[in-house]
């Protein structure tokens, strides 16, 4: 009785040591590009094979990094909410007052504290989970979702997004989707630096080390000049796959452990089936959140089969399809509610 606790206990580390490898990877990334724009400005040189100067970018680089982590970790999901124009969901229609009901029935399947309730005013059914921990998790639906899901349907959506909240997914999610926007911001600026005499600037400067100091300044200044336009260019794309890549490996893990919570696997799978169904992307969401929400809230339905190595790689979910499929094996395999066990 203990391995499935166990297990997401393991999970939960997991996640834990993914997210701080995660904050590494986007500190590396800040401080490689505030070294290259020390170089790009002349505050480090390389003469006659050695490395001088002082690294007053790299260390606000660094400086900002660090403070996009803290930032992301204690006030990203107020953040995220700003981001997709979200408000407090409160009971003032029927339909509210049963997706209220649905996320505090979740809650105890979960034995979890209620998340605070959000909704967006999209007629898109969608829904995501955000937070640092159980204890400050927030829920956001659509009006759509709300609209179009019966009580069963909604029950599938919200175990699905209880799952990310238990299994510690929405800290990682959640700070990948403000450090994301970082980076962009970062790239961006090196990019506009370059444009307004920043690498004109440089090249001056390395040239004048050359001449004086042993004639290497200048090649080692122009290759590093490239190597920084090269980062600023991809480092955008590889910290938004990277995103992609966290989200996809853990929807099916909350597909599964939404089917634990509600024990009727026809739950989320009907949900699913009713969103792929719908044809229009959400207004308010960003690439920057995509990956946050249950199904890709950029695509319609068009777009929901996913099918083919570079769909996946580009893509913040896996394909619908394979997900509704997965969950009708489920179905398939699951007795139907009262039925006694086989005998054996």
């Amino acid at each position: 009785m203990a391995q499935p606790r166990d297990s997401f206990w393991r999970l939960e580390q997991k996640n834990r040591r993914q997210t701080a490898l995660l904050v590494v990877v986007f500190i590396a990334l800040f401080t490689a590009l505030g070294d290259g724009l020390d170089f790009m400005v002349g505050n480090l040189r390389v003469i006659d094979g050695r490395l001088v100067g002082a690294p007053i970018l790299t260390v606000v680089a660094l400086a900002f990094g660090l403070f996009q982590s803290l930032l992301s970790y204690y006030g990203g999901a107020s953040l995220v909410l700003l981001s997709v124009h979200a408000r407090p969901l409160e009971a003032d229609s029927v339909k509210h007052q049963v997706t209220l009901d649905v996320i505090r029935e979740m809650a105890l399947a979960a034995r979890m504290p209620v998340p605070r309730a959000y909704i967006i005013d999209d007629p898109a059914p969608n829904a995501f989970a955000t937070g640092r921990d159980p204890a400050h998790s927030v829920i956001c639906v659509t009006q759509g979702l709300v609209d179009r899901m019966d009580r069963e349907e909604l029950q599938g959506v919200i175990g699905h997004e209880m799952a990310h909240i238990r299994d510690y997914d929405i800290r990682t999610m959640m700070m990948i989707a403000v450090l994301v926007g970082g980076v962009a911001m970062l790239a961006d600026f090196v990019w506009r630096w370059s444009w307004f005499g920043g690498f004109g600037d440089r090249d001056s400067r390395g040239r004048g080390g050359s001449d004086n100091n042993g004639g290497d300044g200048g090649g080692a200044g122009a290759l590093i000049a490239i190597a920084v336009f090269i980062l600023a260019a991809v480092a955008p794309i590889f910290s938004q796959l990277l995103a992609m890549a966290v989200s996809r490996q853990r929807e099916y893990l909350a597909d599964a452990a939404s089917v634990e919570f509600t024990r009727n696997p026809k739950a989320l799978l009907r949900a699913l089936e009713e969103i792929a169904r719908s044809e229009s992307p959400l207004r308010a969401a960003s690439r920057g959140v995509a990956h946050l929400f249950i199904v890709n809230p950029l695509e319609g339905a068009d777009n929901a089969a996913g099918e083919g190595f570079f769909a996946n790689l580009l893509s913040s979910h896996p394909p619908l399809a394979q997900r509704i499929e997965r969950l009708r094996a489920l179905a398939a395999e699951s007795p139907a509610p009262g039925a006694a066990p086989a005998a054996h």
